[in-house]
């Protein structure tokens, strides 16, 4: 085999795997593990544990938000800052690679634009925000919940 059929092969080696990994890369960082829901959001499909970690973390933002909600009652920031930074982005390290790979873009960006949401409003109660403002910040953290649960819905792969 002479030299330049030898470098048509390893080029076309070269293109082979630069496919597989653009399509390696699209799976686990943009499309992630996703069917169509039945009712019309995209279902991101986990197995039953990876599941019950993301929907123990959607609980904790509830109860989260609820100690957020009674600090902004009582007019303590202290306690707002508390409560939102348990819920900031050290909350996302949590989260195994494996399980990160499944989810979709956009899903992520909601994700960490909430988490950062909550860092920033535990940063301004720190400081000292009014109540008011915070209120208004907790609202446009809301607003990302609001978004990433008519968008998405959780299930497991069928039965095998």
């Amino acid at each position: 085999m002479n030299e330049t059929a030898k470098n048509r092969i390893l080029w076309a080696i070269v293109a082979v795997l630069l496919i597989v990994i653009g399509a390696l890369v699209y799976k686990f960082l943009v499309a992630g593990s996703t069917a169509k829901g039945d009712d019309g959001r995209t279902m991101i499909v986990l197995e039953p544990a990876e599941r019950a970690l993301v929907l123990r973390e959607m609980r904790g933002f509830v109860a989260g938000l609820q100690q957020i909600t009674v600090g902004l009652a009582g007019d303590d920031m202290k306690a707002v800052a508390a409560a939102s930074r348990d819920l900031g982005a050290g909350k996302a390290h949590d989260v195994p690679a494996g399980l990160m790979g499944k989810l979709p873009l956009e899903f992520k960006k909601l994700a960490f634009a909430t988490h950062g949401g909550f860092d920033t409003l535990a940063t301004d109660a720190d400081a000292g925000i009014p109540s008011r403002r915070a209120l208004e910040h907790l609202s446009g953290i809301l607003s990302n919940c609001v978004a990433c649960h008519s968008l998405y819905q959780f299930g497991t792969p069928p039965p095998k």
